[in-house]
């Protein structure tokens, strides 16, 4: 069941000493013919290394908690009992959660804002990757995950959309686990996990290697794909020691490695005529059938992080030194390429990233708690081009046989930020959570502001908790897709672009307003409503410019979203279930930044016009239901289901007049439900279960190709049957 928490007050005060004595060490042992002078500390019972353990993650959640946000929850034991549990990728787990909107390439969308999303792990930030698809973070490594929206509390930053807060797994329990997944779309999974301790050092592995015959979502609404084979390696690791009473150091990190080919439309011929009107051969050849295209991209992504947490008396901090290297290397098909589009680009691009996090929570008596912290990050991307164009005369006619340019690079980024918030219990049952954020960003631009965040929360005795906050944010365009054209290199050639303006990405500002509550009805059963409203200069959005699948951002001047969520929630005995609605609306107006990416009718149109933005979908639903047998013949079984709704993602519209409207429709709704059965064989430690992907066999279209910043249509799975199988040790 997902667990819904709305303004969570819970745990917010300080954990203090529990009265348990930290691990005591021995003493280097004396020799065998000479007595020690004093005898040695026994070794710490196991039960004081988990006490200790406990006491200390309960510290590092005191850091950071939500005050006046919204917080929904979903832990390791609803993960399993979803459809896939966590074998599917963590996104598809995240579409459960309310006001999250399903797009192509396996991104998604939190309240409609297009990018906007950060990840922590056990409170640390993780850089972002380069890739569009695929995961950097495999479900296995979670013990719970929290989506955090609205006003957030002064300690979030730079991502604001929504925090995915990851508690991962731990090695308190000694364990070792080895699964099979698999079936259709020639999908094999293998994996493994293993946790264990050793005095007071614990840890959790992970790993995994999945071949899928759909990597990529497909460009028809067929049951397979075309040329859409993928293999991908995901591991993970994590290791603490606790060093007394009070202290514990931890190493986090993941790699992964992923290659997937790009899909191919049927039926289609790409050629090309010279000014005269005749054909355009490349390497004696004139027409290229769309089936034989070879396009291909490969991914990397690796990261770790260092952290040390203390916790003593009043006062608890985190500080923790992390880095990351990604990499992305799309592969042409030369020939077919410049058939298809006049142009064929090879790209490659790494971007390093390393960065300290400080974050600290101070008891100041019964009334007030001080939180405060720092982040800075130095992030350098290099890029390499390869593009193979034609040459074209004035009317852009082309001429001569295919050039190659050459470009490269490299440029660097530093962002610097701080915050300082009071948590001050203003009376029983109010709480207001107040505070400054400060920001600085220095690369392509120098940009930097100070944001002011305010929540009050209510929760009298009754089961209401209400909530109402604003927050101003300060997001810049994301780095590590940060991209610039040499327009000179290009001019008079067939990668020409109708616009010539080409403005460094802004990064975005924002005044968001939140008011919500949670209402809890008996013991079992739950309901809340949340409701928004935000304004935003320089909105960031990001689109697909080009074959490789390497998203660019840009800015609208103008931005408006908003929005109302409806959640609930129902446990009782064996039954959860669960359910989300929400509605949102995400206008844009003059496009100021990237511009040699449109068209010239649309930057015209844009520039009179507030447009949806290519991500809005009017309405977002999600809803499951599981049960879980514990006694008599059925005992360890369980069933469950899920289901996601989307109103439809926008795309072009056709004018009476025969022009275009950028956005201006949306696609059709759609609706998938997935189902799962599966059995846990008490004593012997098998799990078996089966699943089913898409039940209605429903084909549906995420994208059409159309609307602003769309390069390619794109299809949901069709309907899929598989089975897992695992063994716990």
């Amino acid at each position: 069941m997902i667990m819904i928490s709305r303004c969570l007050l819970a745990g917010t005060a300080l954990a203090v000493a529990l009265g348990v004595a930290g691990p005591a060490f021995a003493a280097d042992p004396a020799p065998a013919d000479q007595a020690p002078a004093t005898p040695a500390a026994p070794p710490s019972p196991p039960s004081q290394i988990v006490v200790t353990a406990h006491r200390l993650d309960t510290a590092r959640e005191s850091i950071k908690p939500s005050l006046g946000a919204s917080v929904y929850t979903l832990g390791e034991a609803a993960i399993q009992n979803l459809p896939g549990s966590d074998n599917q990728p963590i996104q598809d787990i995240i579409l459960q959660m309310p006001g999250v909107s399903q797009d192509q390439f396996g991104q998604f969308h939190v309240r409609d804002e297009h990018n906007g999303v950060q990840y922590r792990l056990n409170g640390v930030i993780i850089p972002e990757s380069v890739a569009v698809f695929g995961q950097t973070l495999s479900p296995r490594l979670i013990q719970r995950l929290d989506l955090v929206t609205g006003t957030l509390p002064a300690q979030y930053g730079l991502r604001t959309a929504g925090i995915i807060d990851i508690t991962t797994k731990s090695g308190l329990k000694d364990s070792t686990t080895v699964s099979l997944y698999g079936g259709s779309h020639d999908t094999i999974e293998p994996s493994v996990q293993l946790s264990g301790s050793s005095g007071a050092s614990s840890w959790f592995v992970s790993g995994d290697y999945k071949h899928t015959g759909l990597g990529i979502d497909n460009v028809t609404g067929s049951n397979t794909a075309l040329h859409d084979k993928s293999n991908q390696f995901n591991g993970f690791g994590y290791v603490d020691r606790i060093v007394g009473d009070s202290d514990r150091i931890s190493l986090t990190g993941g790699y992964t490695n992923q290659h997937y080919q790009i899909p191919n439309p049927p039926g289609q011929i790409g050629s090309q005529t010279d000014f005269a009107g005749n054909p355009v051969s490349v390497g004696g050849v004139t027409q290229f059938p769309s089936e034989a295209l070879n396009e291909q991209q490969l991914q990397t992504f690796g990261f770790a992080a260092l952290s040390w947490l203390h916790s003593a008396g009043a006062f608890s901090s985190q500080v923790s030194a992390f880095g990351r290297v990604a990499t992305l290397d799309y592969r042409p098909d030369y020939t077919g390429e410049l058939l298809f589009n006049g142009t064929a680009q090879y790209a490659s691009k790494r971007v390093v990233s390393v960065g300290a996090q400080l974050d600290s929570a101070y008891k100041l008596g019964d009334f007030h708690t001080l939180r405060f912290g720092g982040l800075i990050n130095q992030d350098r991307a290099i890029s390499y081009t390869d593009t193979a164009v034609f040459q074209t005369n004035a009317d852009g006619g082309i001429f001569g046989a295919p050039a190659l340019l050459n470009d490269f690079t490299d440029v660097a980024q530093r962002s610097y930020s701080v915050y300082l918030q009071d948590e001050w219990h203003l009376v029983p049952h109010v709480v207001l959570n107040y505070g400054l954020r400060f920001d600085e960003v220095d690369g392509i631009r120098d940009e930097r502001q100070l944001s002011p965040r305010i929540n009050l929360v209510w929760s009298p005795p009754g089961g209401f908790t209400g909530h109402a906050g604003f927050a101003r944010n300060f997001s810049p365009a994301p780095f590590e897709l940060v991209a610039s054209q040499n327009l000179a290199q290009v001019a008079g050639t067939t990668a020409a672009p109708q616009a010539s303006l080409d403005v460094a990405s802004y990064a975005q500002r924002e005044n968001y307003w939140d008011a919500g509550f949670q209402q809890k009805i008996g013991r079992h059963f739950s309901f809340g409503l949340d409701g928004f409203y935000r304004t935003l200069t320089h909105m960031v959005d990001e689109g697909q410019f080009g074959a490789p699948i390497i998203l660019t951002p840009f800015n609208y001047a103008k931005g408006r979203i908003y929005g109302v969520e409806l959640t609930a929630n129902y446990a009782k005995g064996g039954l959860s279930a669960y359910g989300n609605l929400s509605y949102d609306k995400a206008q844009g107006t003059q496009i100021d930044s990237n511009q040699y990416n449109f068209s010239a009718a649309d930057l015209a149109y844009i520039a009179n016009h507030w447009i949806y933005v290519d991500h809005n979908q009017t309405w977002t639903g999600s809803a499951g239901a599981s049960y879980h047998w514990n006694r008599g013949a059925l005992d360890g079984t369980r069933v469950s289901a899920d289901m996601v709704y989307g109103s439809g993602l926008r795309r072009d519209e056709t004018a009476p007049d025969g022009s275009n409207v950028p956005n201006g429709s949306a696609l059709p709704g759609y609706v998938t439900f997935n189902a799962s059965i599966g059995h846990k064989f008490a004593g012997s430690g098998y799990d078996v279960h089966i699943d089913v992907q898409n039940v209605a066999n429903a084909v549906y279209e995420i994208r059409d190709g159309t609307g602003v910043g769309v390069g390619a249509p794109s299809f949901g799975p069709r309907r899929g049957f598989f089975v897992g199988v695992s063994k716990t040790f």
